[in-house]
C-alpha cells in the first residue's frame, strides 16, 4: 500500500506502530531521532511521515521546518502525547495531528487521508 515513515523516540511506540501498520499492508520503517532525517527521507523515499513533536535532543516542530523546506508536499502528520502543541502556530505545517493513543484508528484515518492526497513524484514541490 503505502511507506511510511515514523520519527518516535520511545521504542515501544515505534514497535507498535510498526506492528499496526505492517498489519494493515503498509511497508514502514521506524526511527528513533531527527538525526539525518532528511537523509533518511531521501533513502526511504515515504508517502507519509509519522513524526513526534517531543524528540530526545530534537524539537520535531523544526524537524516539520525542515521537512516542509527539502519537501513541501511530503504528507506529514504530527502525533503527540500533548494536545496542546495542536495549538501552536507552527503546527500548521503539518498535514494533520493526531493525539497519541492506544487506538490506532484516528491516525489510521489520518494516514488514509494522507495518501489519498498525495501526489506521486511530487515530493520535493518543486
Amino acid at each position: 500500500m503505502a511507506r511510511i515513515l515514523v520519527v518516535d523516540d520511545d521504542e515501544s511506540i515505534r514497535q507498535y506502530y510498526m506492528e499496526e501498520l505492517s498489519d494493515d499492508g503498509h511497508q514502514v520503517s521506524a526511527v528513533a531521532s531527527g538525526y539525518q532525517l532528511l537523509r533518511i527521507i531521501d533513502f526511504f523515499k515515504p508517502d507519509v511521515v509519522v513524526l513526534d513533536i517531543k524528540l530526545v535532543g530534537y524539537d520535531g516542530l523544526e524537524l516539520l521546518k525542515e521537512i516542509r523546506n527539502e519537501y513541501y508536499n511530503l504528507p506529514v502528520i504530527l502525533c503527540s502525547a500533548y494536545e496542546t502543541y495542536k495549538y501552536d502556530h507552527r503546527s500548521v505545517g503539518a498535514d494533520y495531528y493526531v493525539v497519541k493513543r492506544s487506538d490506532l484508528s484516528e491516525l489510521k484515518t489520518m494516514i488514509k487521508r494522507a495518501i489519498d492526497a498525495y501526489r506521486p513524484g511530487n515530493l520535493t514541490g518543486n
